[in-house]
């Protein structure tokens, strides 16, 4: 399983303290870490590309960036498997101690191939392009490796009603703090941590096994204003996707109700079935009237609000959860298989 992507930068490779050293979804690879760093350098020439990069003069005119054969490296601990592109930058993958990087050597080299030169997706100039490129790789790199990876894990599955796929990709999505990842760790877990606020800023796949239904593959992405670019990408080849909405919080519903529609007019997703969760039910505050009639109401309402009746291109379902009381968890994952058939 790929774990982190690094880039390392800089004007002169054999100055290590002016280089520029990005790191996705964790900082493993840090400046202070000479060490680490030389080896990384030097296992793209056997230890002269500093001399190679002072004496050679790069063609500035040509906007084809080069990109050099991959190397396969096992550094205290890491197994890295980094390219050279351009004589100024390296990009590296850091994958399980026993995973064989040759296995995601075609996606890799086909996607750098597809964003640099292809696509011109990032100058290495701003901060801001080399963080989309490095969490865009990660994110198409681990999707390639992990449903491989399930396949292998998990057994065909035959049940009662008519699924047949070995893996079911549900992607989870929706803004900052509504709580996409709690859901998921209460599902493969039954718990949910009070004490658990920090948003999350990386993405992550869970498998969890449904006796006699299927494997699902979770694929929960961050919901900050930065990541939500990259939405579209994971979404690729999704079998549902799960919208999340904080109820609680309506200072937030048109921003929410923006980032859904942006999503729903993707023509890519067409007919991908959805299912949208209005989390957090239980900070509601309830009045003296029959609860029904009151979630009821504020059903209907949230229905008018997002304009959930204009979705005519796919199969929906709307359904109140509380991530934290562990209410309508159970229905949205019945909810899940239903709209798959």
């Amino acid at each position: 399983m790929l774990l982190n992507i690094f880039l390392i930068k800089g004007k002169n490779f054999h100055d290590l303290d002016q280089l520029d050293i990005f790191n996705y979804p964790e900082d493993i690879i840090k400046l202070e870490n000479k060490e680490l760093i030389r080896k990384i350098i030097s296992g793209h020439d056997h230890g002269f590309l500093e001399k190679h990069y002072q004496n050679k003069t790069v063609d500035s005119t040509s906007t084809r960036l080069t990109i050099d054969t991959l190397v396969p490296q096992i550094i205290n601990g890491l197994n890295i498997y980094s390219s050279y592109i351009n004589e100024k930058i390296i990009i590296g993958l850091i994958f399980e101690k026993d995973d064989n990087p040759y296995d995601s050597k075609d996606n890799f080299e086909d996607l750098l191939n597809e964003l640099l030169n292809t696509k011109n997706y990032c100058s290495f100039e701003d901060e801001i392009e080399i963080e989309n490129l490095l969490i865009t790789t990660f994110i198409d790199v681990r999707r390639h490796g992990e449903e491989n990876i399930a396949l292998n894990i998990y057994p065909l599955v035959e049940h009662d009603i008519g699924l047949k796929d070995s893996l079911i990709k549900v992607f989870l999505f929706g803004l900052d703090e509504v709580g996409k990842t709690s859901l998921v760790r209460r599902i493969k877990t039954g718990k949910f941590n009070d004490n658990f606020f920090q948003p999350t800023r990386k993405f992550s796949i869970e498998y969890i096994q449904e006796e006699k239904k299927g494997v699902l593959a979770f694929w929960d992405m961050p919901g900050q204003r930065s990541f939500r670019k990259k939405w579209l990408i994971g979404m690729q080849d999704s079998n549902i996707i799960i919208f999340m909405i904080d109820i609680a919080n309506q200072i937030r519903f048109e921003e929410s109700k923006i980032e859904l529609w942006r999503i729903l007019n993707q023509y890519e997703l067409l007919e991908i079935p959805l299912l949208i969760l209005g989390n957090k039910c239980d900070l509601i505050n309830h009045s003296g009237e029959n609860n029904n009639n009151q979630i009821a109401r504020l059903k209907n309402e949230l229905i008018k609000y997002f304009e959930f009746k204009k979705i005519e291109d796919r199969e929906w379902t709307f359904l109140f959860t509380s991530v934290k009381n562990n209410f309508g968890i159970k229905k949205a994952l019945d909810t899940i298989f239903d709209l798959l058939i």
